[in-house]
């Protein structure tokens, strides 16, 4: 399985790994092809795997993204905050333009859906740990908190901080922009030829293409019962189709026309589509409330943020939250160490820090309040009107519930549908141009190889509705099982990060290098073999 016929000997020029493409493509064919024979069986030895990997690597999980937030923010905060990370002083995009992009790595999973239902499901029903919290305002400050654990600052941290760190020192070092680099520091340059290498891509590509397609297929189940309740479009497959072939089209174009172009131009629309999508729907409910609600959840959030992280109490309930979310995050993380590393030339580890896991956790936790909030304000006010159609019909209809009981429901379910679209389409397009470079021994990827992961991607998505939703949750559930391997390629990034930031330091003189025979030398010594004196 090597991939060079030398180990140590810079790639030059832009070529495709066949092995990676390969097997990637291969186990995704298999995997559809699988559950359009037999689904029921598919769809049980997924759930059978999926119990399996939260039972036995749960708790790693939940240590290792909060392990992986604090060693991200000691060194941010710390003297190497100042390292500046890329080989440039100059950033390539404007911070806006920057954190726009970094949001639509991961907001999209959860941009609408579970932004509206998570909230409400802690709140009719309080997680183990808070039980005895029922009702009210306080009740509500605990759910959106809970909402805020899993999707804030252990998610972002995950793929945002450390691991990017390592993939830019890599690649600064001659290391290829691809997953296997993460094991750099720990294996030396052999890594880009060794199977494990090989290994590491392939486990990287396949967890985050599960966590795609499956929620591009939910997407087309999701918009179709939408239009068909609002807008009285047929909820039936041509709908489906017709929804995810056009979002592919979109994601296409904008990954074909490059970073500079497309997928930050993608990404500017959804922020500003979402501004627009809250300013509407708070507007319309109590913004007196929504205020009140995040204030509490914070102070919350601050207070509970290790119990609720750590909790352990409740497999089954783990297995359907804490769990779930965390693994389907660390299955994205080295994915989204490469498309951040790739845009964040020029940033220092602090900025790193601040634009890719403190505001997009901030921006995370103030979208899931405009949305939650909203919808628990209503269900306070009107009980069951929210938590009715979610019991009843899952995650679209508590969206389609907070808007159908807001004035101008009708304008607000076009402007979520557009803003959900967009929100797919730009994860879509950066997803498929990270994974492209995973499949690249070395240089930019192919054209062909960005279109054939963003249409291959989508096409999967379209032969699994033709089995419903068994088909679609099976794959979305996956990706959790990927993540038993992309956990272990992570973990080195704990103790790699570090060391290879205070080489940088001393490199840039941040740091002092003391005379030969002081009493504060020591040595560090990087995954390149280099020996450097740090104070």
């Amino acid at each position: 399985m090597s991939s060079a016929p030398r180990t140590g000997v810079p790639e030059t020029g832009r070529r495709p790994d066949l092995w990676v493409l390969g097997v990637s493509g291969a186990l995704l064919i298999t995997f559809v092809l699988a559950a359009l024979v037999a689904p029921t069986r598919v769809g049980a030895a997924v759930d059978t795997a999926f119990a399996w990997s939260a039972r036995w690597f749960g708790a790693y999980w939940q240590v290792l993204l909060l392990g992986t937030l604090a060693v991200a923010a000691v060194l941010a905060f710390s003297r190497y905050g100042r390292v500046r990370m890329g080989g440039t002083d100059t950033p390539g995009f404007s911070w806006f333009r920057w954190v726009a992009m970094v949001l639509t790595t991961l907001l999209a999973a959860g941009g609408v859906f579970w932004a509206a239902a998570e909230p409400l499901a802690h709140y009719v029903n309080p997680p183990p740990q808070y039980a005895q919290v029922e009702g009210g305002m306080e009740g509500a400050a605990l759910a959106l908190a809970q909402s805020f654990v899993h999707w804030g600052f252990p998610a972002w941290a995950i793929g945002g901080s450390l691991a990017t760190l390592v993939m830019m020192r890599g690649v600064e070092k001659g290391m290829p922009l691809r997953p296997r680099t993460l094991l750099w520091p720990i294996m030396g340059e052999r890594i880009r030829t060794h199977w494990i290498g090989t290994v590491a891509d392939i486990s990287c590509v396949v967890a985050v293409v599960a966590g795609t397609v499956g929620p591009i297929g939910f997407l087309g189940l999701q918009m179709s019962y939408i239009g068909g309740e609002m807008f009285g479009v047929g909820s039936g497959f041509g709908t489906q189709v017709a929804i995810i072939v056009g979002l592919t089209v979109v994601a296409t174009i904008s990954v074909l026309s490059g970073l500079d172009r497309g997928i930050q131009l993608l990404s500017r629309i959804n922020v500003w589509a979402a501004l627009i999508l809250i300013v509407c729907v708070v507007g319309l409910s109590s913004l007196p409330y929504v205020v009140d609600l995040f204030l509490q959840a914070s102070a919350v959030h601050v207070r509970e943020f290790v119990p609720m992280t750590l909790f352990r109490g409740d497999e089954q309930w783990l297995g359907y939250w804490t769990v779930f979310f965390f693994g389907w995050f660390i299955g994205y993380g080295p994915i989204m160490a490469i498309f951040i590393a790739r845009i964040s030339k020029g940033r220092t580890v602090r900025q790193i820090f601040v634009g890719a896991t403190v505001l997009p956790a901030v921006v995370t936790s103030v979208w899931f309040t405009a949305l939650g909030g909203s919808g628990l304000w209503l269900e306070q006010n009107d009980p069951g009107v929210v938590s009715g159609p979610y019991a009843e019909d899952g995650l679209p209809a508590a969206a389609l519930a907070i808007v159908q009981a807001l004035p101008l429901s009708t304008v607000l379910a076009l402007v979520m549908v557009v803003v959900t679209l967009i929100f797919f389409a730009a994860t879509l397009d950066a997803m498929s141009y990270s994974i492209s470079s995973a499949s690249m021994r070395s240089g930019e990827p192919f054209a062909w190889v960005r279109a054939f992961w963003c249409v291959g991607m989508g096409a999967a998505a379209i032969v699994l509705l033709t089995v419903g939703d068994n088909g679609v949750q099976a794959l979305q559930s996956f990706i959790v099982v990927t993540a038993v391997p992309v956990g272990l390629i992570l973990l080195p990034t704990l103790w790699s990060a570090p060391r290879l930031v205070r080489e940088m330091a001393v490199e840039q003189g941040i740091v002092t290098v003391p005379g030969p025979g002081s009493a504060t030398d020591a040595e560090t010594t990087a995954g390149t073999g280099t020996v450097v004196r740090v104070g």
